[in-house]
């Protein structure tokens, strides 16, 4: 990660990010395949896709597929301006190598950033192939379409597999003329917005989709580790394995040195069987020195974040319009609140795993895995090596939720495999797994709105306080405040939102505290997870001071004036295109019709995960509360998104009908607790995600758009607590300022107001 610049803001990291990935896609525009010199050989027009004699298209993925169907996404942009037969596309993820660029699948990035990448590179081949097609019919250029996977001319057509085993394909492109190469109008796509069937499917459903956990070689031994008291700064002492040694398979446990410092403390157990090492890793008796971070609790983090919070000086400021302070001062009434959320872990279905081993000079690793650029740098590191000599073999996953961004699980098992001088297949239990999480922090924030006489708004401050994944696990990627300071953007994301406040204050806090006692994790949503939680459940808190509705509230304040005005390519239309889905659902859900007792409707609504990419999103719930128990059951959430150009509608629809479920989940169901060093919850007994008859029924909506298409993994998941903590009140009267929302806080809320 060190050869990285440093990058002044978050748009510019992602702009860079994205220019990156359009220098590799097209670094082998020069070198387009020479079929007349090569009969049998594929046509390569770049990097990202080839075409054989049979007309088959492979496109290469370099995002990882987690259950949203990216490939298929991503190979429709390219095959829509390529003019390819669907039926003939196939999708390939590939390995970790230089040439593809950056290799991310987080942030809801990958269609943003992959689309005007696979739009070229599609138009690119599309040329080349109907200057080669006209050849062979011998037609004028001028006069030849393509479409379908053929070239036509007049009354005659040739295929593109017939192109590719005749023709002279020797059509070139230089990174300059890829970059300017123009794409289809909107009105002429064929292929993005249409309904097809995803590529993956037929592999998920007859059981031949290979993932992390399925990976296998010959001669390979299984490791399972003993996960030491404290994430940071454990050290063994001693082992005793004597118990383990009458476990048929036992082969030896093994303290790990890491020159990494990912895993200290870490005792790798071997057994020839997976079964016999986890039943030996639970008889092996480890003595350990312990760090820090086993004196620290949850409230001991949020005791922290609030002493922050009250120290004016520190942190980062992201906004920080002049008048705010003459704002609060010449109030003529102010609203002030403090929001907390808990530890929240990812839970995927597959445990994190890896296989790992050395063979003719190069570590290979496999493992499903988000973000290769990172671990690459570290995994190096720890074995010693350089980046070349280590390849990262790519697998679907079971599950990633931000969990596998952080590619910590792959150095075990690399130190194991170099000690052992074997391969060495780790796989952690449930209980390992969630012990070894990097979790989403506990958050606190505080803010702030100022009221002239008339009940205008005048000012908004936000100071929010929790821990850094991207000091703790990126760092290169912070970025400068206004003031010089480095922060995390995705700890702050959502609180510079696009309401018209006046002047307005935004500042982002790294707790410490938690970034020492364990390792904070990107969360499916991550910043806005907990952002947006006080950021709409203060709306409504402020629209109901002025005895507003909250709709009407909202919708006077995202007047699109001045910096929330929005800018091309990425935001057209800014705030006043969040008012239109803000309008659209309030309007679908029925909002102000009359509601049954103890039943409410709630609005919450967002941008998504980031204002240079926003996705406009708003989340009507209806829930009832049983006064009795203080359970609260979501009956319905009313979700309409603009995510400009939707490329692949059944998996846009999947994606947001999944992240709202996540967010219901963690909103009302999931959320553990740090307690002396370890989270308190390790398996799926107590800790509780949503279950199938805890579904509400869901209306999704998508805005017509061919605005730029943006992220859809994560903006669902941001709106819906806020949503379903709003209707709570409107339901009974009562507000909640802590997630997860829990029948014992509802009912302490109620008792309180009675």
């Amino acid at each position: 990660m060190a050869e990285l610049p440093h990058l002044s803001s978050r748009r510019e990291f992602l702009v860079g990010m994205a220019g990156t990935a359009l220098v590799f896609g097209f670094a082998r525009a020069d070198a387009l395949a020479n079929s007349a010199a090569a009969p049998h050989s594929a046509f390569e027009p770049t990097i990202w896709y080839s075409i054989d004699r049979d007309g088959i298209v492979t496109v290469n993925i370099i995002r990882a597929e987690m259950g949203q169907h990216i490939g298929t996404a991503l190979a429709r942009i390219l095959a829509d301006e390529l003019e390819a037969d669907w039926r003939k596309v196939r999708i390939v993820e590939v390995d970790s190598d230089p040439r593809w660029g950056y290799m991310v699948t987080g942030g809801s990035w990958s269609v943003w950033m992959t689309f005007p990448v696979f739009s070229r590179a599609g138009a690119a081949g599309r040329i080349a192939l109907i200057e080669a097609g006209a050849k062979l019919l011998g037609v004028p250029v001028d006069r030849c379409t393509a479409r379908g996977g053929a070239v036509t001319g007049g009354s005659r057509s040739v295929s593109y597999g017939e192109i590719v085993a005749r023709g002279d394909l020797q059509r070139s492109f230089s990174a300059e003329a890829l970059a300017k190469m123009p794409i289809k109008p909107a009105s002429e796509r064929r292929l993005i917005g249409k309904d097809t069937e995803a590529i993956d499917i037929p592999a998920k459903t007859n059981g031949s989709a290979r993932y992390g956990i399925d990976a296998a070689v010959d001669g390979m031994v299984y490791a399972r580790p003993k996960i030491p008291p404290t994430r940071n700064g454990s050290r063994v002492r001693s082992i005793d394995d004597a118990a383990a040694k009458r476990v048929k398979g036992y082969i030896g446990s093994l303290a790990l040195e890491d020159p990494s410092d990912t895993v200290p403390g870490w005792v790798m157990v071997f057994a020839s069987s997976y079964p016999a090492a986890i039943r030996a890793a639970d008889l092996v008796r480890v003595d350990w020195s312990v760090g820090d971070g086993a004196t620290i609790s949850e409230q001991d983090v949020l005791n922290h974040g609030s002493t922050q919070i009250a120290d004016p000086k520190g942190g980062t400021l992201l906004v920080d319009d002049p008048g705010l302070d003459v704002a609060f001062r010449s109030a003529s009434s102010t609203l002030e609140r403090t929001y907390t959320t808990g530890s929240v872990l990812h839970g995927q279905l597959e445990p994190v795993n890896a296989l790992a081993f050395e063979k003719d000079g190069i570590f290979e690793i496999h493992a499903g895995i988000q973000w290769q650029s990172l671990i690459l740098p570290v995994l190096a590191k720890a074995l010693g090596r350089h980046q070349e000599q280590i390849v990262l073999r790519s697998y679907a996953l079971g599950g990633g939720f931000g969990r596998r961004l952080n590619g910590d699980y792959t150095v075990p098992a690399a130190l194991a495999a170099k000690a052992l001088g074997k391969p060495v297949k780790m796989v952690l239990t449930r209980p390992d797994d969630m012990r070894f999480d990097s979790f989403r922090s506990p958050s606190i924030q505080t803010l702030r709105m100022a009221f002239d006489g008339g009940g205008k708004v005048t000012g908004m401050e936000h100071h929010a306080s929790a821990g850094w994944p991207t000091l703790v696990m990126a760092p290169v990627q912070m970025v400068k405040g206004l003031q010089g300071q480095l922060y995390d953007p995705f700890a702050i994301a959502g609180a510079d939102h696009w309401y018209t406040v006046g002047a307005q204050r935004v500042r982002a806090l790294s707790n410490d505290l938690a970034n020492s006692a364990f390792r904070p994790g990107w969360l499916r949503s991550v910043g806005p997870g907990w952002t947006n939680w006080a950021v709409e459940t203060f709306m409504d808190e402020a629209a109901h001071a002025r005895n507003a509705d909250p709709v009407a509230f909202r919708l006077a304040l995202l007047d699109g004036a001045g910096r929330n005005a929005g800018s091309a390519p990425n935001s057209v239309g800014g705030a006043k295109r969040q008012a239109a889905v803000v309008r659209r659902a309030a309007e679908r859900a029925g909002w102000g019709s009359a509601m049954p007792k103890d039943s409410g409707l709630g609005i919450a609504t967002s941008f998504g995960q980031e204002r240079a990419m926003p996705t406009w999103v708003a989340c009507v719930a209806r829930v009832r509360v049983d006064r009795a128990s203080g359970a609260v059951f979501v009956e319905k959430l009313t979700l309409v998104v603009d995510a400009g150009t939707i490329v692949h509608p059944d998996g846009a629809l999947a994606q947001v009908e999944g992240s709202a479920l996540w967010g219901l989940s963690m909103a009302l169901r999931e959320g553990t607790e740090f307690v002396n060093g370890q989270v308190k919850d390790t398996n799926f007994d107590t800790y509780t995600p949503l279950r199938i008859g805890d579904v509400p029924e869901l209306d999704v909506e998508f805005v017509d758009s061919r605005e730029v298409p943006v992220g859809l993994g994560e903006p669902g998941t941001t709106v819906v607590a806020p949503a379903i903590g709003n209707a709570v009140f409107a339901a009974v009267g009562v507000r909640l300022s802590h997630l997860p929302i829990r029948p014992n806080g509802v009912l302490q809320a109620l008792t309180h107001k009675s």
